[in-house]
């Protein structure tokens, strides 16, 4: 999982799926994409005017663990 930020156009892009594949962009709402892969699967989201909608302070930097775990 990948989240990035670019201050110049102000998007905030999470990627949930770090394969490479073809994507279809479906709209949630004016300002919320989602990146769909195969079998409808979420592959990113992205999020316009995100300093607008979200704390980057807060969100940002982010820290995550994985777990070595499968996830099923």
């Amino acid at each position: 999982m990948q989240i990035l930020y670019n201050a110049k156009t102000d998007l905030l892009y999470i990627r949930l799926d770090d394969r490479k594949q073809e994507v279809i962009n479906k709209r949630l709402a004016e300002d919320v994409v989602l990146d769909m892969g195969r079998g409808d699967k979420i592959i990113g989201i992205e999020i316009l005017d995100a300093s607008k909608r979200l704390n980057l302070k807060q969100l940002l930097p982010v820290e995550y663990e994985l777990s070595s775990k499968a996830v099923a």
